[in-house]
């Protein structure tokens, strides 16, 4: 049998090989592995076992087999990224010995070993985790999905002696009854049939083909609430199935992996992600980007393949879109991002009461029933070129529920943090913008010196806008290029150069996370969703502030005189 030192720790390992350019990985891996090597070094609740990792990586290098390929027969030998991958998800414990992580979602391009990866686990679970009654499923919502994962399993018990000790393969399962009576199936999506599993590990391989997902995940989620350590474990590329499960669990993860060391970002402490993709669209062409979305680039998957396969791609841009999908976990028809995180990213806070601003400028952006409703006002101080930001949200009452666990966005905590608030019913009651603004003139001393708001708001809300703070206070932005696109351009730059302090406010970091660009033949641009994923995500905190930018601009030299 493999064994390791006692102290072998793969996963400072690996840290130390991103640090120093050996291993290239996308953003969202780097910042997951500084998330993880924090937690190593500062244990609080849960921390790190040498011997728990240890145990999955000698169990997969003593007994699992590859059955493809010319290392069919063999014995596996992890990769170091492999290796540091498995030591986080089951390396991580509380003072029980319970694990942290009860959720792993690892998102690789094709031909990077994520079934045998995930076949490995299932059979560990099977037999290796110390659980009594084990049920392990490769779940998929067809058949021949489900049975991939669950194939591969059987065939690494079929070729290791050691394993048929415990395991017996049958025809529709591998069966460990005689050691710890457990079992281990495939299943595919059958709603009569799921409800009442008592689950150990899930296995879900390539959910980028499911349709209709959802309801399948939720009936397996529940499944998993009556084991004490139980073990989600999700393995795909990204894909062509738009608006379903895959969506949400990578837009769920991206929120997990924004969040880390920010005190107002999204948290879910049971999950942890490693997102293997490139970073921007455009660095397919760019050969050392490409081992960003495979890690396995040059041992498991083929370097030549893929150079052969970009090439044809140059040649051919009818062969673009499925190659940055399948190789490089760009989600097809993905828009590109306006703007990285790092870019956006500012956790700068300000005190409105010392800065003492006298005048603002607003901006509106109205919602429908199912999006938020936002007022921003921006301002300035004499002497200090930054532009500080302050919003409200509202949210129809009678939605929230169903948003919240529908959509899972916490909405309920940026009600209880300030952030958000609720209008009675399933519409906004604008009143609640124009009480807002006032608010903010008689509380904070901030007078409306401006504002902006897209022509087609209610006009009913911009005659009270009027009533309340003067007439022509509040003008109408057109919501195309010819109007949006200078100014969108120059609240990127200001932002990069963190010169929009918004308090780091979660709703407005979110939506700008979601906003990508419309960009016309001539690079004009204007602001857009992000085109993947059902319609849960939201850009309103950022249509609302660039109205407000945008009369910024057309007064800008006026408002310098009074602030």
């Amino acid at each position: 049998m493999v064994r390791y030192p006692d102290n072998y720790n793969p996963i400072k390992t690996y840290w130390e090989r991103i640090c120093d350019g050996r291993e290239i990985v996308s953003d969202k891996v780097r910042r997951t592995y500084e998330m993880v090597i924090n937690e190593l070094e500062h244990p609080g609740k849960f921390h790190y076992s040498p011997q728990r990792a240890k145990h999955i990586i000698e169990f997969f290098e003593s007994y699992c087999h590859h059955s493809q390929g010319k290392a069919g027969g063999q014995l596996v030998v992890l990769e170091l990224w492999e290796k540091a991958m498995l030591g986080t998800v089951f390396g991580f414990v509380d003072d029980n010995g319970l694990r942290k992580y009860r959720r792993a979602v690892l998102i690789v391009g094709k031909k990077n070993g994520k079934s045998l990866i995930a076949s490995g686990v299932g059979n560990y679970m099977l037999i290796g985790d110390g659980e009594a009654g084990p049920q392990i499923y490769s779940v998929a919502t067809t058949r021949d999905q489900a049975r991939i994962i669950w194939k591969e399993a059987k065939r690494m018990v079929n070729k290791s002696p050691a394993l048929r000790k415990r395991i017996k393969p049958l025809v529709a399962e591998l069966s460990s009854e005689a050691y710890n009576a457990g079992t281990f199936k495939p299943l595919a999506s059958d709603k009569d049939t799921l409800d009442g599993l008592n689950i150990h590990c899930v296995l879900m391989d390539e959910i980028h083909q499911w349709k209709n997902g959802r309801g399948l995940y939720d009936i397996i989620a529940d499944g998993v609430v009556a084991r004490e350590q139980p073990l989600i474990f999700i393995t795909s590329t990204a894909g062509t199935v738009r608006d379903d499960i895959y969506d949400d669990i990578y837009d769920e993860c991206e929120r997990i992996v924004n969040g880390y060391n920010d005190p107002n970002g999204y948290k879910d402490e049971r999950t942890i992600a490693f997102v293997y993709e490139l970073d921007r669209r455009a660095e397919w062409v760019d050969e050392k980007c490409w081992k960003k979305a495979n890690p396995g680039l040059g041992t498991i998957k083929n370097l030549d393949t893929l150079r052969h396969a970009v090439e044809k791609a140059k040649q051919d841009p009818m062969l673009v879109k499925n190659l940055v999908c399948k190789q490089f976990n760009i989600r097809e028809t993905s828009s590109e991002a306006w703007l990285t995180f790092e870019q956006l990213d500012n956790r700068e806070l300000f005190n409105i009461a010392e800065l003492k601003p006298r005048y603002g400028i607003a901006g509106v952006d109205l919602s429908s029933t199912v999006d938020l409703t936002c007022a921003t006002l921006i301002f300035q101080v004499r002497n200090d070129e930054r532009i500080y930001v302050n919003q409200m949200y509202w949210i129809p009452e009678d939605n929230l529920e169903k948003r919240i666990h529908e959509d899972k966005i916490p909405y309920d905590i940026w009600i209880d943090q300030g952030w958000c608030r609720t209008s009675p019913g399933n519409k906004i009651d604008y009143r609640l913008l124009v009480e807002w603004f006032k608010q903010q003139q008689e509380q904070n001393d901030i007078y409306i010196w401006r504002g902006g708001y897209d022509s087609w708001s209610a006009q009913y809300l911009i005659d009270d806008l009027a009533n309340e703070f003067g007439k022509g206070v509040m003008e109408p932005v057109v919501q195309g290029k010819k109007t949006l696109s200078a100014p969108m351009k120059n609240l990127g730059a200001d932002l990069t150069k963190k010169l929009i302090i918004y308090n780091n406010n979660p709703i407005l970091k979110w939506c700008l996370t979601n906003t990508s660009v419309d960009v016309d033949k001539n690079d004009n641009i204007q602001p857009a969703k992000v085109n993947v994923g059902r319609n849960t995500r939201r850009i309103d905190g950022v249509a609302s502030l660039l109205d407000a930018y945008v009369v910024r601009e057309r007064y800008l030299e006026e408002y310098r005189t009074i602030m």
